[in-house]
């Protein structure tokens, strides 16, 4: 059964989610504060559901906390519907933002979207660069013989990319697949995120060697 942690100050909401999620057969934890969630975390969660304004920390400091020792998917809900905080959220290491009121239909989608970004393709091939390997297959990667840490969604762009090696990957090819189809005017969601890559993958990550960008159009990876 997949376990999912809830995590929102809103005792209302908190308990029309649990309710729902568990109608559905979710294994369901639920957090009306940061610390709570941080603790119910130890449990291995396969999803996180967060909303960022809580009583005693900031939904943000939840993900950095959760992202020190954790690559589980983090579903952000948040009334903050502004580009400056959507940003934040994803820099931070969340994986995917749902503005609310949203609907119940949305955030399963969300949450079945995050579960196969984070499911293993075991006939994948390993492909090495000179600074990195990247095995598909244990959705691993490794630098100088250490592995790098990547959260789903860094893992499923940098997938996209290396799956479609020396081929341009427009923007909405990567938004639709990350995302979804309603996300296809939030290109600013890739800068996000292939800066993220760069830094944790380049050597000098503002002179990219493999993780290359075609201005307005998109990403490619050349090996």
């Amino acid at each position: 059964m997949t376990r999912i942690l809830v995590v929102d100050d809103d005792a209302t909401l908190l308990r029309a989610l649990t309710i729902n999620l568990r109608a559905r057969h979710f294994d369901v934890q639920a957090a009306a504060n940061g610390a709570d969630a941080l603790r119910l975390a130890s449990n291995r969660p396969d999803v996180v559901v967060l909303d960022l304004g809580l009583p005693d920390l900031d939904g943000i400091d939840v993900v950095r906390g959760l992202r020190g020792w954790s690559t589980v998917p983090i579903i952000v809900l948040s009334a903050r519907d502004n580009e400056s905080a959507k940003v934040d959220a994803l820099d931070a290491g969340a994986d995917d933002y749902i503005t609310k009121p949203f609907g119940m239909d949305e955030l399963l989608a969300r949450i079945r979207a995050a579960l196969r970004r984070s499911t293993p393709d075991v006939t994948a091939p390993i492909i090495e660069t000179d600074m990195f390997t990247v095995d598909l297959a244990a959705r691993r990667v490794t630098r100088d013989g250490a592995d790098v840490r990547l959260t789903p969604t860094e893992w499923h762009f940098l997938d996209i990319l290396v799956r479609n090696s020396g081929k341009l990957v427009g923007h909405e090819k990567l938004l639709t697949e990350i995302w979804g189809p309603a996300y296809l005017d939030q290109a600013n969601y890739l800068r996000v995120y292939i800066a993220q890559l760069r830094r944790k993958l380049e050597d000098q990550p503002s002179a990219p060697r493999h993780l290359l960008t075609a201005p307005g159009i998109g990403y490619r990876f050349v090996p």
